[in-house]
């Protein structure tokens, strides 16, 4: 019976497959490396496109942050110019006022009363003066109250002097309209009338 040996058949077919499985190693590795440098790629393709939207995002943030800054100071200097002219149409409307109250003084002062001093603080007028006794203050009191032009008149001081000198007096009183209400809160019989010295 004839032996046939199969070992250097076997021997190559071995190295065959080392050869192919070497091959296949190296082709996975290389295969390995380009999928891993394709994805690298992909992300920084992906995170330049997304650096370039966040740049073109805070572009447009910086500019509507400095409109929204020119709308502030537009505002303000709105507000400015509206209170400016508030100022002048108070100024306006109060202009005719001081007239009537000069002229409404003049008609509210008794004889025996001269004023010595006339001081305006806003809304509220201050007399100063000597009047022959406290009676005529009281009259001068009365007057204001039924001025048009004056309310609210307060007593602040009286001082009596001598026979000669009369009785130095400090009152306050409101300077109105004849159409505010305060006209007719202060008509109102039995008011009490204000003061924080008497001598």
């Amino acid at each position: 019976m004839p032996r046939i040996n199969l070992l250097p058949w076997r021997e190559a077919e071995r190295k065959e497959r080392k050869q192919l499985f070497t091959v296949a190693l190296v082709a996975a590795a290389f295969a390995a490396v380009v999928a891993t440098f394709g994805v690298h790629l992909l992300y920084s393709a992906m995170i330049s496109d997304q650096q370039a939207r966040n740049a073109l995002l805070q572009a447009q943030i910086n500019s509507l942050n400095r409109q929204i800054g020119k709308i502030n100071t537009l505002r303000k200097t709105e507000r400015r110019f509206i209170a400016r002219m508030q100022v002048i149409e108070r100024l306006q409307r109060a202009r005719p006022q001081i007239v009537h109250v000069f002229d409404q003084i003049v008609r509210t002062v008794p004889p025996g009363l001269y004023l010595t001093d006339v001081h305006q603080t806003g809304d509220r007028i201050q007399f100063k003066g000597v009047a022959q006794s406290s009676t005529r203050v009281s009259e001068f009191m009365r007057n204001i109250d039924g001025s048009r032009w004056l309310a609210n008149a307060q007593l602040e001081v009286i001082k009596a002097g001598g026979k000669a000198a009369g009785s130095t007096f400090t009152l306050d009183a409101k300077v109105t309209s004849p159409k505010s209400p305060e006209r007719v809160k202060n008509a109102a019989p039995g008011r009490a009338v204000a003061g924080r010295a008497v001598e």
